[in-house]
C-alpha cells in the first residue's frame, strides 16, 4: 500500500475515532496489516500512534471540561494493568489467533455501537460498589462491581491486540453508569491514552517497536486527533454510531479473511 493513501487512512481514523471517543487502534492495526506489517508489529505500531492521538484529543476535551478525571481514575488502572500483561504474553499467541481475537472484539464493538445509548440519570439508594458521582452539573451512578471487571478483561484483550477499549468503555459509561455522552467521550480519551501506553509497553519490551513509520503516522494522527477533538466539541457523537458499528462490522470480516487466507 502506498505511503501517502496510508497516512491519509491514518488522518481519516484520527480524526472520526477522536470524535466519538474511540481510540480506533482495530483501524490502525488493519491498515497496518494490509500495508505488510506483521500482526504483532502492527499491533505496537497501533498502541503508539494511539497514545500519542488520545493524548492530543484529551488536550481539546480537557479545555471544554469535559474530562471526568475522577470516574477515569477510579475505572481505568484495572484496564491499563490487564493492558501491560496483554501487551507482554502476546508473543506467546500466534498471528492467526490475534486476529481472530481482533475480530470478535471488532463485532462486539459494532454491536454496542448499534445499541441506541440513551442518557439517563441513575437514583439508586445508597449501596456499597455502587458510587453516586457528580460532575459539570450532572449526576450518574458508576456500578463498581459490573464497571471494573469488564474493563479489566477488556483491557487484557485491547494490550494483545493492539486496541484501545473505546468502543467498550464509551458504552459501559453511558448504558451502565449513566454518564452523559460528551462526558463520556472526553473522559474516555483520556482512558484511551493511557491504556494505550501499558499495551505499547508490554509490547515494546517483547522487541515488537518498529519506529521508523510508526513515529511518522503518529505525527499525522496527532492533527487528526486535535482535529477530531475540535469537530467532538460541536458534533453529537450519537450521529455517527451507525457509521462506525457497520464499518467496524466490515473491518472484522476483513480480519477474519486475513487471519484464515493469508
Amino acid at each position: 500500500m502506498n505511503l501517502v493513501v496510508i497516512s491519509i487512512i491514518i488522518f481519516a481514523i484520527a480524526v472520526l475515532m477522536t470524535i466519538t471517543g474511540r481510540g480506533g487502534g482495530n483501524f490502525y492495526v488493519l491498515v497496518l496489516v494490509a500495508a505488510g506489517q506483521a500482526m504483532h508489529q502492527a499491533a505496537t505500531s497501533a498502541q503508539f500512534i494511539l497514545m500519542l492521538t488520545a493524548f492530543a484529543g484529551m488536550l481539546i476535551f480537557q479545555k471544554n471540561k469535559l474530562v471526568d478525571w475522577k470516574l477515569a481514575l477510579v475505572i481505568d488502572p484495572p484496564t491499563d494493568i490487564m493492558a501491560f500483561f496483554g501487551g507482554y504474553f502476546s508473543e506467546y499467541a500466534s498471528s492467526t489467533g490475534l486476529k481472530l481475537v481482533l475480530a470478535g472484539l471488532l463485532v462486539l464493538a459494532g454491536f454496542f455501537m448499534l445499541i441506541k445509548m440513551k442518557e439517563r440519570k441513575v437514583l439508586l439508594e445508597k449501596k456499597f460498589g455502587y458510587w453516586h458521582r457528580k460532575f459539570q452539573g450532572q449526576e450518574y451512578v458508576v456500578n463498581l462491581w459490573l464497571t471494573i471487571p469488564i474493563t479489566a478483561l477488556a483491557g487484557l484483550a485491547a494490550g494483545a491486540v493492539g486496541i484501545s477499549c473505546g468502543s467498550f468503555k464509551v458504552p459501559l459509561m453511558v448504558l451502565f453508569c449513566g454518564v452523559p455522552m460528551n462526558i463520556a467521550v472526553g473522559t474516555s480519551s483520556a482512558m484511551v491514552a493511557a491504556t494505550a501506553i501499558m499495551g505499547f509497553i508490554g509490547h515494546a519490551s517483547q522487541g515488537h517497536f518498529e519506529p521508523e513509520r510508526a513515529v511518522l503516522f503518529a505525527c499525522i494522527a496527532v492533527l487528526g486527533g486535535l482535529l477530531g477533538g475540535n469537530f467532538a466539541i460541536k458534533t453529537k457523537p450519537a450521529k455517527l454510531k451507525k457509521i462506525f458499528a457497520y464499518t467496524t462490522i466490515a473491518a472484522a470480516i476483513f480480519m477474519v479473511f486475513n487471519a484464515l487466507f493469508s
